[in-house]
């Protein structure tokens, strides 16, 4: 007998694809504090030469939270990308394995839709990376609309045409084995179309072309509907299924999914509200920015204590933790975390100090702020022990022949 390091990861499943997403939406988490603290007058966002600019103010705070900021783009967004690569690679040998056909044919066929997910979710990220990192990128931006919206309905065609054939094969004979059923994970479709949906949109707030920015209001209006119905969809079955079956504990996390799908589509009418009112003369007022970002908030906050509630009832921490089962579904308790602190930053920001109920940098922006700092601590040290546990290697002992 001998041993050989092996490791969790190496028996490898979709699910590992949200490990990608969840490094993609820190980078996000980390990119806020230069989005609602470095000024950027005259654009939406704030690019390199803005960095730069308050940087050269020398003051101690700012310059502290930007150079953290920085290397938490940097940092999360080079492991987004080497995940995407790792999975990627992983991907094309399950397939046509037994465990992949058997996959197929399963009502986890829609884990293969993290694919997309990820996909959507790097390109995001590496629009940010760009922003943050790369000089003069403002002044040939409009040139990189029309090509990022190519790029996101490449990934919304391939998410469509998964979507289609798990459709088309649970459809037309049957088989869709409702009782194993009982969890969230068929919202996994919504995540994948929302997050290529949000993509989409980002001409419409940034995009100083009317055409342009009308294109993205269409197309990503196509996606937010299309994410909405299947949230709709996989609600009621899941809870029908759950209630009846009781939950599948390892796909307890599945619960929370709803979090993190919320903010992706709070950000894509965030992001449609500002296009209508550049291109097209609609202005979203502070209050209603408020309210709808109140209204979001609610759902993530119901959805998270309903999700911790479930999981502590199936004692899924001491089972999938930090017991001896290690499930590739843990990273899906990663996003819901990012998410929240993500949208707490923009219900602070554009709906809090935007409708002038509490005052920026103010005592209030700081002990709410702080809510989001937490949740993204939160996430960082969750995706660290994770990925300790599922791609540290250990020994285990292997029969060798003679």
């Amino acid at each position: 007998m001998s041993h050989a390091l092996t490791r969790p990861a190496d028996t490898w499943s979709p699910l590992y694809v949200l490990a990608s997403v969840g490094a993609g939406g820190l980078s996000v988490t980390f990119f806020m504090y230069l989005m609602h603290w470095v000024p950027h007058p005259g654009r939406t966002v704030p690019v390199f030469e803005d960095i730069t600019a308050a940087l050269g103010r020398g003051e101690p705070a700012l310059t502290a939270a930007i150079t953290v900021a920085l290397l938490g783009i940097a940092i999360f967004g080079a492991l987004n990308l080497s995940l995407l690569v790792w999975n990627l690679r992983k991907m094309r040998g399950f397939r046509a394995s037994a465990t992949g056909q058997a996959l197929a044919n399963s009502n986890a066929q829609t884990q293969m839709m993290a694919l997309p997910l990820a996909l959507a979710m790097s390109i995001n990220g590496g629009f940010i990376l760009g922003l943050v990192f790369v000089p003069g990128l403002w002044s040939v931006i409009e040139y990189l609309f029309p090509l990022a919206m190519v790029a996101f309905l490449a990934v919304g065609w391939l998410a469509f045409r998964q979507l289609g054939g798990f459709i088309a094969r649970v459809t037309a004979p049957g088989g869709f084995d409702c009782a194993r059923n009982n969890s969230f994970a068929q919202m996994l479709p919504a995540f994948a179309l929302a997050m290529t949906g949000v993509g989409l949109a980002a001409p419409a707030a940034l995009s100083a072309n009317g055409t342009v920015a009308g294109i993205s209001l269409i197309v990503s209006s196509f996606f937010l509907i299309a994410a909405a119905v299947i949230v709709l969809v996989g609600l009621v079955l899941g809870l029908r299924s759950i209630l009846e079956n009781g939950v599948a504990a390892e796909q307890a996390p599945t619960l929370m999914m709803i979090v993190p799908i919320t903010t992706i589509l709070g950000i894509l009418m965030l992001r449609q509200a500002h296009g209508l009112e550049a291109s097209f003369g609609l202005p979203m007022e502070g209050a209603e920015k408020m309210m709808l970002l109140t209204r979001l908030m609610s759902v993530e906050v119901l959805f998270a204590l309903f999700g911790l509630t479930v999981l502590t009832a199936t004692g899924y921490v001491r089972r999938f933790l930090t017991g001896d089962a290690i499930s590739p579904g843990n990273y899906a308790l990663v996003c819901p975390p990012v998410a929240m602190s993500v949208l707490t930053q923009f219900w602070i920001n554009a709906g809090l100090v935007g409708a002038g109920l509490i005052e920026k940098f103010g005592t209030a922006y700081w002990a709410l702020t702080a809510i989001a700092i937490v949740l993204q601590a939160l996430a960082i040290a969750l995706l660290v022990f994770l990925h300790r546990r599922h791609f540290r290697a250990a020994p285990r002992p292997v029969m060798r022949a003679a």
